[in-house]
């Protein structure tokens, strides 16, 4: 799910030429299906059957239909609104005035966030790897397909850091990586250093490599290096490419792993994976750490999306007490 479809470099349909446009203006994956999706949804909606026929001018139309009729959130109708933006201007050169539509009401809601009582509890009801992989998240800020991808050579014990590769807006950074569990990742690679080799003695051991590298270094896609950190048990077969490949661990896997552990610790928070990384910034700034920093371990573009989290420690540092407490 997370490696790019092969495209067909002659097709002229439209969602080839699309996709071949994305890739060489470097978006991520990601971002490519969700550009992708939204188009395909606006074509449907407006009812074109020409390249020809798409107008900027319906967009704000459709972004109000969204509203009106579908009641998505502010968030979906902003991604929406992004994604038909780039479609207008930068694929179909069209010119995109000032729009102007209804905008689904923005609502602030605040992260759920473990305390350190919860998140731990929630670690130790986990069995390996898997309790390696949030005590990353919880321990290092990580997304859970960050944590998921992690490759060896991402890990660097002497600078105290982990390189996310490929992050979210296809950016790379670096972050904290705790001391506690550098005995734990130690034995974590020497076990995929086993694994290796017995893919190795089977004619196996290749892994997906980004981009254009295992073209231009054919052989790191079987060397350690480059292997994932958390790989997956079997091996599988690409069907893009035919290739066997061993993959990492999928995230529906670990998110099923981590809605156990959630039951077995009596927690009633909406919490999943991502409640570790909300819990990492809180612990971070309830500690002191200043919101540029937390900014750039998290990879956050701007720093409002950081800021959320002093509305989270702020009740709790402020010193106000309940007329029920006095």
């Amino acid at each position: 799910m997370d490696i790019p479809t092969p495209l067909t470099q002659h097709s002229e349909s439209f969602t080839q030429r699309y996709r071949r446009y994305m890739r060489a203006r470097g978006l991520a994956y990601s971002s490519e299906k969700t550009y992708l999706y939204w188009a395909v949804r606006f074509i449907r909606h407006r009812k074109y059957q020409n390249q020809s026929d798409i107008r900027s001018d319906d967009i704000s139309a459709y972004l109000e239909f969204l509203v009106i009729k579908r009641n998505v959130s502010p968030n979906t109708q902003k991604t929406a609104l992004n994604a038909l933006v780039f479609l207008c201007r930068e694929f179909l050169k069209l010119e995109v005035e000032d729009l102007a539509f209804c905008k689904s009401k923005k609502a602030i809601k605040l992260p759920v966030v473990f305390s350190h009582s919860e998140a731990t509890a929630v670690i130790e009801a986990l069995d390996h790897p898997f309790k390696l992989i949030a005590q990353l998240m919880y321990g290092s800020g990580l997304r859970l397909n960050e944590a998921l991808r992690l490759r060896l050579n991402d890990i660097d014990f002497n600078a105290g850091t982990i390189t996310v590769r490929s992050g979210k807006g296809n950016k790379d950074r670096q972050t904290l990586l705790a001391k506690s569990l550098y005995a734990d990742i130690s034995k974590q690679i020497t076990q995929v250093n086993l694994t290796h080799d017995r893919d190795l003695s089977n004619n196996l051991g290749e892994v997906y490599m980004p981009f254009a590298l295992a073209r231009k270094y054919p052989n790191h896609a079987k060397s350690l290096h480059w292997q994932y950190l958390f790989p997956a048990p079997k091996i599988s077969k690409d069907p893009r490419t035919g290739r066997h490949l061993r993959h990492h661990i999928m995230d529906r896997t670990m998110q099923r792993r981590m809605k156990l552990a959630i039951a077995a610790s009596k927690i009633t928070k909406k919490a999943g994976c991502h409640t570790f990384r909300h819990s990492f910034a809180t612990r971070l700034l309830e500690s002191g750490t200043d919101i540029r920093s937390i900014q750039e371990l998290l990879g956050h573009s701007d720093v409002k999306t950081t800021q959320i989290y002093t509305h989270v420690v702020g009740m709790h540092h402020s010193g106000v007490i309940s007329p029920m407490d006095k």
